[in-house]
This record gives C-alpha cells, structure tokens and sequence, in this order.
C-alpha cells in the first residue's frame, strides 16, 4: 500500500483509498462517483471491486517490472494540483470525496516537523484505516521527515493489545489515537513503563477531561496532543498541547500555520471571545471542495468576507466559542452530523437510505447515550397498509453502509412527531424500549454460559442478559468487546481468540464453540495466522449485519 501511494504521487496522480472491508455497493458507488481510471489492487481484494468499461485494473502480483525504469519520472507538479480524494459521510445519501491538492499536504506535514521535529530515532506507527484522513500523515510526516515507519496488520487498530505489543516490539514514539481508543489503551497494565513514546496525538472525536488526567498522570515522557480538523481542511488545523489543568473542557487550541479560524454568527458577523458561533477555516488548508459535487462545495465553501482577493472559507457546523486566553472551546454540532468513536457520521445518509426502502414513508435517526456509548437509532413510519421486518431492514442497509454506521434498533411509529414548523421533533421522540432482545428472556444455564452473560452484563451495565442475546444489539462495540475479552480470558481461564466473539456474538452460540473444546488451544501468534484470523471476522461480519461490529 505504501508503495503504491508513492508511486501514484510521483507520477503525478491523485490517490483514493478505497477500503475492502465497506460494503460492494458503497465501493461502488465510490468508484463510479469519482470516475477513476486505474485500479491498483491484489488477488485478495480484486473481487470487491465490481468490473466496469473503461476501468484498467493492475493487480501487483502480476505486474511485471522487468523492463521498467529506476529513474525519476520528473512529472513538474503544481500545488494546486490534486493530491489525494477520501470520501466522507454525505446528509444527502450518498458519501462524497473531498479533494486535497498538494499545497494543503504539504503545508500540514511542514507544520508537524515545525512543530514536534522528528529526527532519525522515532518511530511512527501507521494503524488508521486508510479510508481516514489521520492515515495520510501517519503515512507521510515520518517518510518526509526521516524517521521509521512501522506499519500494523488490518484490524490492528481495534485490538489494545496487538498496539501495545507493536509499540514495545518497535519502540514506537509517535501515535495517534481517537481518544475512545486511547481509553482502551490505557486500561493495559504496565504501559507506564515499557514504552518510549514521545508524542501521542489525538483527534477525530472531543476528548474527555478524564482522559487526558489519565494519560498525563501514568504517561509522563510523553506530550498528549488534541488536534481538531474536518477531512475538508487536510487533517487537522488546530492544536492544543494538553495539560493536567483541571478544566472539564479540553481544548481544540489555536489555529496551525497558513490556516486561518473564525467564529460568526449566522450573518457572518465575528462573535465576541466568550460568545458560540460557528467555527469557519481558511487558509491553505482547504480543499478544492467536494470532488465532482460543484453545488455542495459551494454551500460549504463560501467567499471569505474578511479577504477581497477572493478567498473562499470552509463552514464546519461545529460550535466553538474562542476563551479568554484565545483558545478554541469545541461545544458541539449545530446540524445533524455526529462522531461516534471517532466515524463522522451524517445522520441524513441513514435516514435517505432509510426512506430508499419501498415501505418506510419517513425515517429519522438520532443518537441515543446508554451506559454502552452512543448508539445510532432510527424512527420510521409506513405507508398505509405495509409491515417492516426491523431485522431485516437493518440488514438490507449494512449491505450500503459501512459497518460503524450500524443501527442499533428500528423503532416504526404510526407517526413522526412534528413540531409548530411541521418539522420532526427529535425531542418528543419516545425512548425506545427493550433495545438488543430480540426474542424473550432465556435463562444462561452451566458455569461458561452463566460467566458470559455477567461479563457482558458488567461490560454493558445492562440488568439481564440472556442466551440467545447479540452482545452488539445490546449496544456493544469493538472497544467494549476487548474489554469483555480480556475478562472472559481472566475467569474463565481459556485462551479465547478475540475474532471468535466477532464470530459468535450470541451467549449461547459462544458458550457452545467453548464447550465444545474451541477455546483449549491459543491463538497462534504467527503474523499470518492472526491476518487470516482478522480477514475471516471482516467476512463473517459482511455475511451477518446484524452482527458485526462497529
């Protein structure tokens, strides 16, 4: 991969990561959006990609470089021309790419060696899906600035585990986590001591004022870093160096070089320090806009009112307020678009593939917060005469959506509550009830069924869990499911490999693979072995959605 992202830079390309484990018709749609003309893939992937006229596909264990030249293709390259594409969640229905030329690239990877100057001895660990904007510059900050590059298996990034392991192996100094991530992390023992990490970099999501206390406190050589930026704006254009403070908020700082922040009000009028507004971005920063979307990057990248040159600025929709130090205070979203551990979601793509559904007339999703996390949960009504299977609603999305956009439950109303406007009212949405059971309460029977359900009671804080419930539906995720594993290992004494609670995410479907003698032999530790163990869990979970996992 990484080789391959060089080489379509040198030559003068543009790169668009197009990750296997989404859905075929989200890929799809990818490739047909963005009109691309050549596919660099390999014989394990090839197929995730349907055929298309006009498409050239190079696989690489058949490319033959026998008579292909060392030197440099001197392709003259411009600033402005494009760089990389990476799609993002689109309120319309449809994901759409932004595009980031070089001049953007360039001035954030300056601004990081600027700033934190990497030198020979540090190591980066690469783990971000590449489909993520926070890959570009695990990619390329260590590559331009001479450091070492280490880069994790798929899948690595959702295991603690397997990170800590990589971190002490290549004595990592440098890493970004989200900070739900970072929580997952430092739940391992012993981090205190048997890592040298310099610099850990967060983003993708606000982080909370507890998680920074923690990892100040146990992780002492290293420099926590809150960075904030939109895919739109080239990673991250704001920075805050974290400090043991013992403020609630954590701050998303100052804006980084050649980028400019504003906060106004809705008339484009600057707002006093202390006042929320929503935060606007320019500078060199900025993408060209939305790839082949003219009309959407126009309402989102808008003249500049502050620059005659014509200088455009980019409205996120977030609500920040600067304090009284000059710093940016992060306060929320003012639309409909969410992060749940660290995946921008635009609630509006589920709600149009919602209302895409022959018997669904309106749908709304919303967020509900339970003791598990955020949870995506949609409201729907049917047109007259019509009967929706939630099950298998649910199911028909996952085969467009990629798995973090996952609903938790479907709740169908014979109506949509509508506010004075005529406008659905989140707000009197009701609760919805007995979310994850999906058949009546049956009893856990025998000491491994019964360690299960308590384990994902305790991890869940869910009263009661019974045997045929999906500990997903019951609102867990990648991150609670390492904490289950680690306390199953703990009480049961077996060796469980965590790609068997993706594959039986049932009480008694795991508990039966248990019994039956599944769990006596350990996962063996062969790199290849574990890549084939990650690359079946990514199946099964495409061949089940109601059981995969976010």
């Amino acid at each position: 991969m990484v080789v391959g992202l060089l080489g379509i830079l040198k030559t003068g390309g543009a790169y668009l990561p197009l990750d296997p484990e989404y859905p075929a018709q989200r890929l799809a749609h990818m490739v047909q959006d963005s009109g691309i003309e050549l596919l660099l893939t390999h014989r394990a992937t090839r197929d995730c990609i349907a055929p298309r006229d006009g498409l050239t596909v190079l696989e690489a264990e058949t490319l033959d470089l026998r008579f292909e030249s060392e030197a440099d293709p001197q392709v003259e390259l411009r600033g402005d021309h494009l760089a990389y594409v990476i799609y993002t969640s689109g309120s319309t229905g449809k994901p759409k790419g932004a595009a980031v030329h070089h001049d953007a690239l360039h001035s954030c990877m300056a601004w990081m060696q600027q700033t934190y100057r990497l030198t020979r001895s540090d190591t980066v660990l690469h783990k971000a899906p590449f489909g993520f904007d926070v890959s570009v510059w695990e990619l390329f900050w260590p590559l331009t600035a001479g450091a070492r590059l280490v880069v994790a298996n798929p899948g690595d990034h959702r295991d603690p585990a397997r990170l800590v392991a990589l971190i002490q192996r290549h004595e990592v100094t440098t890493l970004n986590f989200v900070p739900s991530m970072l929580q997952a992390f430092l739940a391992h023992k012993g981090i205190e001591t048997s890592t040298r990490l310099r610099y850990i970099i967060c983003g993708g999501e606000a982080m909370p004022a507890e998680t920074q206390k923690e990892t100040l406190e146990r992780l002492h050589g290293a420099s926590l870093q809150n960075l904030y930026g939109p895919t739109e704006t080239t990673i991250h254009v704001t920075h805050w160096t974290c400090r043991n403070d013992g403020q609630s908020l954590v701050l998303i700082g100052k804006p980084i070089s050649q980028t400019q922040a504003y906060v106004l009000d809705a008339g484009l009028n600057l707002v006093p320090r202390g006042v929320a507004g929503e935060l606007y971005l320019g500078g060199v920063s900025l993408a060209r806009g939305y790839l082949n979307r003219p009309g959407l990057s126009a309402e989102r990248f808008v003249a500049d009112p502050f620059d005659a040159a014509g200088a455009r600025l980019y409205r996120t929709g977030d609500l920040v307020r600067w304090n009284t130090e000059g710093q940016l205070e992060y306060l929320g979203r003012i639309d409909h678009q969410v992060k749940i551990r660290g995946f921008r979601i635009e609630l509006g793509e589920i709600e149009a593939q919602l209302r895409a559904q022959p018997a669904v007339r309106e749908a709304v999703v919303v967020t509900r917060e339970g003791p598990a996390g955020a949870s995506l949960i949609a409201y729907i009504s049917v047109h007259a005469g019509q009967a929706v299977d939630s099950a298998g609603l649910r199911e028909r999305l996952a085969q467009a959506l990629p798995d973090y956009m996952v609903l938790r439950a479907v709740v169908t109303l014979a109506d949509l509550p509508l506010n004075a406007n005529g406008k659905v009212d989140r707000k009197a949405l009701p609760e919805p009830e007995g979310l994850g059971r999906a058949s009546a309460y049956e009893a856990p029977q025998g000491h491994v069924a019964g360690t299960l359900a308590a384990v994902w009671s305790e991890v869940l804080q869910v009263e009661q869990v019974g045997l045929n419930d999906n500990f997903f539906d019951l609102g867990g995720h990648s991150l609670l499911l390492i904490r289950a594993h680690r306390l199953l290992e703990d009480r049961l004494h077996l060796a469980v490999p965590l790609v068997h609670l993706f594959k039986y995410p049932t009480v008694g479907s795991l508990a039966r693979w248990i019994e039956q003698g599944g769990a006596q032999a350990a996962p063996s530790s062969a790199a290849g072995d574990e890549r084939a163990l990650r690359q079946r869990a990514a199946m099964l979970q495409r061949r089940k959605p109601a059981e995969r996992v976010n």
